[in-house]
């Protein structure tokens, strides 16, 4: 599969925006770095924002499964999904992007993922490419390439792992390649991609954002991104030396917490 996009000329990248701050959060800021650098690189993007469009929850009405629609939604021309779906079926790569809410996805990224349930046949039963018992799915919607791309203001690792966890588990079900997972915490720290004057404040601020422009310049000459790249924009930001050490101790938060207050 990544072979096939390493030797695809014509590259076109998807991006599901999941925050419910649409087009002024920070996650469509990030997706805007990462696209950046795929735009440069020559590929088409596209990005839905699920905030400003129609997605009507799945009803579990089981219409889909019947012989009149099968596999055929009875939302399908009512809302926005159908069209999304359409473009997603010709994309090379799809980036599923999300703040964290609740400690996990945003609900209307959730909503719109359980929409795939109408694209599939759930009384025939297959085996995944990792060994998985799972039903038939679309694989021309389901399966493609993606990177999940969360972000968050805590600074815990624990925050973002439901959501993280999640798109593992769907990659093995769906038969989907996960290609990179861009993982973006202290979005308070950063200024949300809003205060110019944090680059100074927090210098690695910068170096994130560029590895985020790297990191779509490899989606399309690659198919994947970097480990070393995602390092880069996943690393803490935080301008303590030994942070990522230091702030899995008690009372290293504690000082923390205290300073923040003051």
């Amino acid at each position: 599969m990544i072979q096939q996009i390493k030797e695809n000329i014509d590259m076109k990248i998807v991006v599901i925006n999941g925050s419910y701050r649409g087009d002024r959060g920070y996650t469509r800021y990030l997706i805007d770095k990462l696209l950046q650098g795929a735009t440069e690189a020559g590929a088409e993007c596209q990005v839905f924002t699920l905030s400003y469009l129609k997605i009507n929850h799945c009803l579990a009405c089981g219409q889909c499964q019947t012989a009149e629609l099968h596999q055929k939604c009875v939302y399908d021309g009512k809302d926005d999904v159908q069209m999304i779906f359409n473009q997603m079926a010709e994309a090379n790569i799809v980036v599923y992007a999300t703040p964290v809410y609740v400690f996990g996805m945003s609900g209307l990224l959730k909503i719109f993922l359980e929409r795939f349930y109408g694209r599939g046949n759930n009384g025939d039963m297959r085996i995944s490419e990792s060994g998985l018992m799972f039903h038939q799915i679309d694989h021309t919607i389901c399966s493609k390439p993606f990177v999940t791309l969360v972000c968050c203001d805590s600074l815990e690792n624990e925050t973002p792992r439901n959501t993280t966890a999640y798109f593992r588990t769907f990659s093995r079900f769906l038969d989907a390649p996960q290609v990179g997972t861009l993982m973006r915490n202290g979005g308070w720290l950063s200024g949300h991609g809003q205060d110019p004057a944090r680059k100074k404040q927090v210098p690695k601020i910068s170096k994130v954002h560029a590895a985020y422009k790297q990191a779509g310049r490899e989606l399309v000459t690659e198919g994947y991104i970097r480990r070393s790249t995602a390092r880069q924009a996943n690393q803490e930001i935080v301008p303590v030396p030994l942070f990522g050490i230091l702030k899995h101790l008690r009372s290293f938060k504690k000082v923390m917490i205290a300073r923040a207050q003051a």
